[in-house]
């Protein structure tokens, strides 16, 4: 996945993305619920990387324990992405049986030193303070204050990874989809080129006609007749 698409793509948020998507036939816009940022970039702008998924599992779990350190290997320009496994999920808050937090301070220090972009936790995280003070953005369902060693192991890395998005409902989040998240929540776009060549073709437009549209509406024009102007030849 071309760099130039997430750095193309920085200068948007989430709504802007969701809105092409949702032009080019994914209805729910890619929206994935339930996450809060807890920490934001200093820009203050969009996080958007690739994909680098980490999945975890109880101890119990029959899988082997992945040795390696997923946080010494983060490609540059990626979001790291945790997930637990199905058991631990759940479609109401939390949203996760586990109260052990799986991502901490230390984690966004060296993922920010190796060129990390974010991270989007499927679970509980701690240290709340130290990811503001790097200017690192989170997000995750919520808070905790034990580390994971004891319950929970890491079984998979850059593996796709499924997470609750309703009853009995999951998003699969792929490595190397990109992810774009602000205050507004968190967005993927699948490792798709065509979609991916669209989207960035429609997004600048649809920008451009909603800020003509809010100049109309601030005039005294009503929404529906300037949206349907504006908008008439995207």
């Amino acid at each position: 996945m071309s760099n130039n698409v997430v750095k193309f793509l920085e200068k948007f948020t989430p709504c802007d993305v969701s809105d092409a998507l949702v032009k080019f036939g994914h209805p729910t816009g890619g929206f994935i619920p339930n996450l809060k940022r807890f920490s934001k970039n200093a820009q203050g702008s969009s996080a958007v990387g690739k994909a680098y998924t980490v999945l975890y599992a109880p101890k119990s779990d029959p899988r082997p324990e992945v040795k390696d350190k997923y946080i010494d290997i983060l490609p540059k320009d990626s979001i790291v992405v945790i997930a637990l496994s199905k058991e631990l999920q759940s479609a109401h808050a939390p949203y996760v049986k586990l109260n052990n937090a799986v991502y901490g301070g230390l984690m966004s220090t060296r993922a920010q030193y190796l060129g990390a972009k974010g991270s989007v936790i499927f679970a509980r995280i701690r240290d709340v303070d130290e990811h503001r003070d790097l200017g690192y953005p989170v997000f995750a369902y919520g808070l905790g204050t034990a580390a994971p060693g004891p319950v929970v192991k890491v079984v998979g890395i850059n593996v796709p990874v499924e997470v609750t998005v309703g009853e009995g409902q999951y998003e699969t989040i792929n490595p190397e989809d990109i992810l774009i998240a602000d205050e507004n929540g968190v967005v993927k776009v699948p490792k798709d080129e065509q979609l991916i060549e669209k989207i960035t073709e429609y997004i600048p437009k649809r920008v451009e006609a909603d800020q003509l549209v809010a100049e109309d509406i601030k005039r005294g024009e009503e929404a529906a007749k300037a949206q349907k102007l504006r908008r008439a030849n995207l």
